[in-house]
């Protein structure tokens, strides 16, 4: 249950203002149709976090506990960095034609393609690395990411506005720094 609720509550706190929420604002302006796109963010998170927390476990089966908790708790503490630094979408992560894939297709196509290697995706890897339950840091990361995105589909760039993203962004930071010198010490 830890590795669920860990997982759930860094990402939907290291998703907020991340480019994919960013992308999820698009796409509900752009389409205005929250239930395909909120479906399409679903199945993408899930498909790219399965596959990320697949290689996170596999890293277990060949690295060292003491070399698995320097790698874990090093790249805790990157993350705890990369989050203080804000995200920005690019024209590239914006072009989606729901003609040939219809809105589901096109918000799938384009959630999963900007969470390639994205900071959540690259949590998900770490959090399955640190704990031995892949089922349920897949099910927290994507239960974070829905609950991160559905209000910004939702509620639209009135939302954003109203966030003190560098308070989130610190309190994020701090957990994965925390989580990070943890790992270090070998504690949990």
């Amino acid at each position: 249950m830890e590795a669920f609720l860990v997982s759930t509550g860094i990402v939907a706190l290291a998703e907020i203002g991340d480019k994919t929420q960013l992308l999820s604002l698009v796409l509900a302006a752009k389409f205005r149709r929250p239930i395909p796109i909120i479906l399409g963010i679903l199945v993408a998170t899930l498909l790219n976090h399965a596959g990320a927390g697949a290689v996170g476990a596999w890293v277990t089966t060949f690295l060292g506990e003491n070399a698995l908790r320097w790698i874990l708790g090093l790249s805790f503490l990157a993350m705890a960095v990369w989050i203080m630094i804000p995200d920005k979408l690019d024209d590239d992560d914006v072009k989606v034609d729901a003609t040939h894939y219809g809105i589901f297709g096109a918000t799938l196509v384009a959630f999963f393609l900007a969470e390639m290697g994205d900071k959540t995706q690259i949590a998900t890897v770490a959090l399955a690395a640190q704990y031995a339950s892949l089922f349920w840091v897949v099910a927290g990361t994507t239960l974070g990411m829905m609950i991160a995105n559905v209000p910004a589909v939702l509620l639209g760039d009135k939302m954003a506005n109203n966030l003190p993203l560098k308070l989130v962004h610190g309190i994020a930071a701090a957990i994965f720094a925390v989580l990070g010198a943890l790992a270090l010490l070998g504690v949990g």
